[in-house]
């Protein structure tokens, strides 16, 4: 097994790195302002909401006010957003449910940060439309298809990772309802909140009905990210990260069988390391993915660790900026670092 060069260490965990991160995240959104996740300058749009949370953790308010237009620019009249994009135009045309909805997150995280109260009251109705999208679809167990696809068909799976995207989305829904006082749909997004989390806290035979995704390592730490879970809850599915998935002294593997350590899984367990209260082994973790980096101090999506390379040789924005997360919420950076470790529901 091979470890990648430790060129970082704790000495560079330090604010200056991660806004760092962020001025990257900036230096290559397209004018239009949608956020490339790719080599070939597409994006979806959860990967680019994700990024916006980079932006405004490094205070680059105007590179987030442009992401956030894109979105609103490019929703469809249904609330939806399409799976990719080149600049404005949809290259692949289903319709992701836990896409839309993240925008909560990202909003709410730029308030947190910024407190222009007013752009979040622009950005409110493109929200409200999001989070109903999906809402609107939601079965009588609480589950929400995975997405629509480009017939306009319901495709009938069922997501836990996505399904706990939704979850904190209409959580951060909420808290900007309180917010800006719009309360017109408090009640139907609570009852929505509870029949998902109920699901999520009892998964079996809900989820991966046509293909099961056990395999990746999302599907163990996604549910404790989605808010809803207690502290026994929690400990198996941190257990069985660090039983099946977590290399030591590299990070978290995406998927089961793969000798691929990625930074942007390692940075959500990190977080989720910290929902469960273990600071050490977040800070640990945090520091030994500092050196899946290049000399730029910009992070790659990963390393194969039996062929001793960065694989793919590509630095995502979305990796970085879930990285920046990361960072936050382990050393308190920036007043939206409780962003993921609270029911921002319950603090507005």
């Amino acid at each position: 097994m091979h470890h990648p060069k430790k060129i970082y260490s704790s000495k560079d965990l330090e604010i200056k790195f991660f806004r760092n991160l962020g001025k990257y995240i900036k230096n290559i959104q397209h004018e239009s302002g949608a956020i490339p996740s790719n080599e070939d300058g597409s994006h979806d749009p959860w990967d680019h909401i994700e990024s916006i949370m980079g932006l405004n953790f490094s205070n680059e308010y105007e590179a987030s006010k442009r992401a956030f237009n894109w979105l609103i620019r490019n929703q469809n009249i249904d609330g939806s957003w399409y799976a990719k994009y080149k600049n404005d135009t949809p290259i692949e045309k289903n319709k992701p449910t836990h896409f839309g909805p993240y925008i909560s997150v990202a909003a709410l995280h730029f308030y947190k940060i910024s407190k222009d109260k007013d752009f979040l009251e622009k950005v409110w109705p493109t929200i409200e439309l999001a989070i109903n999208f999906s809402v609107n679809l939601q079965t009588k167990n609480g589950t929400i298809p995975w997405s629509i696809d480009k017939h306009e068909e319901i495709e009938h799976d069922f997501l836990i990772t996505g399904s706990s995207s939704i979850l904190k989305s209409i959580e951060c829904g909420l808290a900007v309802s309180k917010i800006l006082n719009k309360r017109e749909n408090t009640e139907s997004w609570i009852k929505s909140y509870d029949l998902l989390s109920e699901a999520i806290k009892n998964p079996n035979g809900k989820f991966d009905i046509l293909k099961d995704r056990k395999r990746f390592s999302m599907d163990s730490y996604y549910p404790i990210l989605s808010g809803c879970l207690n502290k026994n809850q929690i400990k198996l599915y941190i257990d069985k990260i660090f039983a099946d998935f977590y290399v030591n002294k590299i990070g978290v593997k995406c998927v089961i069988e793969e000798p691929w350590v990625t930074v942007a899984e390692t940075s959500e367990f990190i977080v989720s390391l910290m929902i469960s209260g273990d600071f050490n082994k977040a800070k640990q973790l945090l520091n030994d993915i500092l050196n899946i980096s290049d000399e730029n101090k910009i992070p790659y999506m990963g390393w194969q660790y039996k062929e001793n390379i960065f694989w793919p040789n590509e630095k995502p924005s979305w990796t970085a900026a879930a990285l920046i997360i990361a960072a936050d919420s382990v050393l308190n950076f920036s007043s939206a670092s409780d962003l993921f470790l609270k029911n921002q529901s319950s603090l507005y």
